[in-house]
């Protein structure tokens, strides 16, 4: 039996911060979105909005928000997501994970970037009353293939996992 393709695209997925000045389509966008979108919530709350920015004004004044995130600007997408007040971080992480995802199935590398000052995003953002910055993720096809996996290997499964107790 082969590996199921969802199962190696999640294994393989890597975050880069090192792209390509190539756009990417906009069926590969919708599919992205989609996949945020269908991510499950919390009673199905739905707390999560997609702002896309691709104007590089706009995502230089979003980095200036953050402490490390001046990379992100050459990404050709930047989805940075609101989150409605009260709703679950948890959440949040579904739909961005879910996005990430999606991406790689497609050859679009990525990587998530914190919003550290809360208010200079939500004035950089014109987020309404009731919602919140949450993450910006970066999009874009990797400059190279040392970009897309870095040569950073993950722990052995044995040291993560525990039986019954730790």
């Amino acid at each position: 039996m082969s590996v199921p393709d969802a199962y190696r695209t999640v294994v393989s997925k890597r975050d880069s911060r090192e792209f390509t000045a190539d756009p990417i389509p906009e069926e590969v966008v919708r599919r992205i979105l989609q996949a945020g979108r269908m991510a499950g919530s919390s009673r199905n709350s739905q707390p999560c909005r997609f702002i896309l920015i691709r104007d590089r004004a706009q995502k230089e004044a979003l980095a200036a928000c953050c402490n490390s995130a001046m990379w992100a600007i050459e990404a050709p997408l930047v989805v940075a997501i609101a989150v409605q007040d009260g709703a679950s971080d948890y959440d949040e992480g579904r739909a961005a994970q879910n996005m990430m995802v999606a991406a790689w199935a497609h050859g679009v590398a990525s990587c998530p970037f914190t919003m550290h000052n809360a208010e200079c995003a939500r004035r950089v953002l014109g987020l309404p009353e009731g919602w919140r910055p949450g993450h910006g993720i970066a999009f874009g096809y990797p400059k190279s293939e040392e970009s897309r996996h870095r040569g950073q290997p993950r722990l052995p499964l044995e040291e993560l996992v525990h039986h019954e107790r730790w």
